[in-house]
């Protein structure tokens, strides 16, 4: 059986070892892998360019995998990528416009309101039950609506 960790002493493990990363960012894309990736690339080119003993390439790789997710990190806070749908994880902004039902009547500025299958707290206008109101915003899970 073969010594997987000899295998790393030689720099075609690292470059093998970056070639699975690389396939690994693609089928989970998280933009964490390629950096370390990137790390394993470049410890395989040292060590083929270089004499360099499995204790120093581990040092070496260790060091790389810090500064270049510390870099792709910088890299992606200076240029961030546009969503086509910035508020997918906010649900409460993905709800403001839209007109919903009452569903217990709003008294005393309180009730609650029908959101498609889910009934939600909220805060606005006296309101009677079955009356027709557009939310405005929310407050942590307690949605603001006003009359529609």
């Amino acid at each position: 059986m073969m010594d997987w960790l000899a295998l790393l002493d030689d720099h075609w493990g690292w470059l093998v070892f970056a070639a699975l990363l690389g396939v690994g960012e693609v089928i989970l894309p998280g933009v964490f892998l390629i950096w370390v990736a990137l790390a394993a690339a470049v410890t395989g080119l040292l060590a083929l360019a270089l004499p360099i003993a499995l204790p120093a390439q581990l040092l070496i790789f260790a060091g790389l995998c810090l500064l270049s997710v510390w870099g792709g990190r910088r890299w992606y806070k200076a240029n961030p990528v546009d969503s086509q749908d910035p508020m997918l994880n906010d649900r409460t902004a993905r709800l403001i416009g839209e007109i919903v039902t009452v569903v217990e009547a709003i008294d005393g500025g309180r009730g609650r309101v029908k959101v498609g299958d889910s009934v939600w707290s909220c805060r606005g206008p006296d309101a009677p039950a079955g009356s027709r109101v557009r939310i405005t915003g929310a407050d942590a899970s307690v949605l603001k609506v006003e009359l529609a």
